[in-house]
């Protein structure tokens, strides 16, 4: 049997991830022990394992499907983008520094070994290994020292699958050209298509899909429907960030920040049936939300100096001082503060600049990244907005961050029980809140006792939400859908038949 199965894509963004992880629930279902591999992934949106590394979400979600724990073997290399031009790149779960493009387009063939390295130590302890492409095997300007589409699948000789979407329109054509400028052994390893995110009867496509297959002379293996569902998204290219608020009882605005990272930390608030969740760039968007959020950024600083440039310092002060329930994470809760000092230059050609002043704390960059997971419980009550946040509730989470804060004569709510330490902090009205904790939404109980607050605080009675402790017992539910899905939608018996060699 193929120890390996590839999946490739036309373009971003045109559900690679979402197949992939589709393919290790059913495979898991099938009795298969799998795992996901991305040699490489680009996004802002990362996690912390279990031994403190960095990986992409996407393998995260899709190692969730497979029912297995996430290792930063399925994600070996991760760039994080830090402006236009140049990324953070960590290897095998730790940043190693900063890179412009075409630096590390000329440097990236020292990392076939890693890659290598960490495939060999999957397929040696899994049964089957999903793989997942990034972009287009058809960028011909980078085919040289290609790590992640058809040099992979070359070195490692894996079946591929092209994956094409059909809602952004030109689906015939984005597959035919991307098969056409496939070199002769890259086709060879090509083993059928598959037509992504379609609305409608699949009937009105069958003619097409016959003169797809007699022009690229591969069978299409289905059509899978546009599906809606409460998962991580693949990167930044996301639906969630054009959604309007509807006019649900409570709204939770996010500002949109040009390096935002880690905004999977807020679809938690997508199943609580009383909130309508959006995200805003402008001030002027500023819609007297019940709660207002500044995520975490891969650019503290740059993002900082962003907000005040475009208007948004004095409406946050504004918001906040009229009591406003206003929380930071990670980038955004070292916002919140005094100043932020890089005297390093670890993000910025700015030494200083002035924060918030919106929470007593300072943070000083540092090139030492914490990466960790934690456990917590909350341990303060307070007459204002927290009076409904219960004391004895583990929460989970993890870290990601730059730099660190010192504290000034501040209350720090969040006790870090598996290091003896505090995080965050509330000010003295109790409507402002930072943490370093990403995921702590994910904690729906927790979250869920937020919100009556908020409620409480608008006039509305208390709501019995009835809802999974946590977001992670959720997805389970919504992996089953996916794989439902996509089980009912493509020709599992020739995907087998492929997988054991035979197709």
């Amino acid at each position: 049997m193929k120890s390996s199965l590839m999946i490739q894509g036309t373009a971003s963004s045109v559900g690679k991830s979402i197949i992939c992880a589709a393919l290790c629930r059913i495979l898991k279902q099938e009795g298969f022990k799998v795992a996901p591999f991305k040699s490489q992934n680009m996004a802002l949106n990362s996690f912390v394992t279990r031994d403190g590394l960095e990986m992409g979400r996407a393998q995260v979600m899709q190692a969730e499907a497979a029912g297995i724990e996430p290792l930063v073997e399925m994600n070996p290399v991760l760039l994080k983008p830090t402006s236009d031009q140049g990324s953070q790149v960590i290897v095998m779960g730790k940043p190693i520094g900063n890179m412009g493009a075409m630096d590390y387009f000329q440097w990236k063939e020292n990392l076939l070994p890693v890659i290598d390295q960490a495939y060999q130590k999957l397929k040696a302890d899994y049964d089957l290994i999903v793989i997942e492409g990034a972009g287009s095997p058809a960028e011909i300007n980078l085919k040289d020292q290609d790590l992640v589409n058809m040099g992979l699948a070359r070195r490692l000789q894996a079946p591929v699958l092209l994956i094409g979407d059909i809602d952004r329109g030109g689906v015939f054509a984005s597959l035919y050209g991307t098969v056409a400028l496939l070199e002769a052994e890259e086709r060879q390893l090509l083993k059928g298509v598959i037509i992504n995110k379609f609305r409608g009867d699949p009937k009105v496509l069958e003619p097409g899909l016959e003169q797809l297959e007699k022009l690229i002379s591969l069978p299409v293996l289905g059509v899978v429907p546009l599906v809606k569902l409460n998962l991580d998204d693949e990167d930044s290219v996301t639906e969630r960030f054009v959604r309007r608020g509807g006019s649900n009882e409570l709204k939770v605005q996010v500002i949109l920040l040009p390096r935002i990272s880690n905004f999977t930390d807020f679809n938690p608030f997508e199943l609580f049936e009383d909130v309508s969740l959006t995200y805003i760039r402008e001030p002027q968007e500023l819609d007297s939300p019940d709660l207002l959020i500044i995520p975490g950024s891969k650019n503290t600083i740059e993002d900082l100096l962003h907000l005040r440039k475009i208007g948004w310092e004095q409406p946050l002060k504004a918001y906040a001082n009229s009591g406003g329930l206003l929380i930071g994470i990670c980038g955004g809760f070292q916002m919140l503060g005094t100043s932020i000092l890089d005297p390093g230059r670890v993000e910025s050609n700015f030494p200083e600049v002035a924060g918030l002043n919106l929470l007593e704390l300072e943070t000083v960059m540092e090139k030492q990244k914490s990466t960790k997971q934690v456990e917590a419980c909350w341990q303060f009550r307070d007459r204002h907005f927290f009076s409904y946040m219960g004391t004895e509730e583990k929460l989970t989470g993890y870290e990601i961050h730059m730099g660190q804060t010192n504290y000034g004569p501040v209350r720090q709510p969040l006790h870090i029980f598996n290091e003896n330490r505090y995080d965050g902090a509330v000010n003295t009205e109790g409507n402002v809140f930072g943490t370093y904790l990403h995921g702590i939404f994910d904690n729906l109980n927790w979250t869920g006792n937020l919100l009556n607050a908020a409620r409480l605080r608008k006039g509305l009675p208390e709501k019995q939400y009835k809802l999974p402790s946590t977001y992670r017992e959720h997805k389970e539910t919504e992996y089953d859908l996916l794989a439902k899905v996509v089980r009912d939608n493509l020709n599992m018996i020739k995907i087998m038949e492929i997988i054991a060699g035979s197709g």
